[in-house]
């Protein structure tokens, strides 16, 4: 499998994961979840007056969000390995690490591998939630990092 990334990153921020990191996380997130093809995706690192615009855009829901995932609705001749974009709120990703008294890189793993999961067609409504943590929870533990959704803190 071949991981073709393209990283945008559209605000300038001290302290954000490098592209070599952000690829890591997500060949991580589609060898735990089984993915064999080549895949394709856009990842895109934002403020929060963009992704509060795309979260009222597209879920009609006030306010930032940490992370949005946007599948490929390519026609399937013409789409490939074309997964999708992810849409991460760097501001909201630090301020959630501080609070949940997480690394920022165990955060920003996790939330990529969330984002790439959700191109995937995982979901975590009632019936696919418990999947969807769990190889949450597999894909991270195989980075070097804690369940991200226990009570136990990632060292600093």
């Amino acid at each position: 499998m071949t991981l073709e990334l393209d990283l945008q990153i559209a605000l300038d921020m001290p302290g954000l994961p490098t592209e070599s990191e952000f690829r890591r996380w997500a060949e991580a997130a589609l060898a735990g979840a089984d993915y064999q093809q080549d895949a394709e995706l856009t990842l895109r690192i934002v403020n929060e007056a963009e992704i509060t615009a795309l979260n009222a855009s597209y879920r009609h829901k006030q306010g930032p969000t940490n992370v949005l995932s946007f599948s490929s609705e390519a026609p399937p001749e013409a789409a490939g390995a074309l997964l999708g974009d992810i849409v991460i709120c760097a501001p909201v990703v630090l301020r959630e690490a501080i609070a949940q008294e997480k690394a920022p890189a165990a955060h920003w793993a996790h939330l990529v591998a969330h984002g790439v999961l959700h191109l995937l067609g995982y979901d975590h409504d009632e019936a696919q939630a418990e999947a969807m943590e769990s190889l949450e929870i597999r894909i991270l533990a195989g980075l070097g990092y804690s369940d991200p959704y226990g009570d136990t803190p990632d060292p600093p």
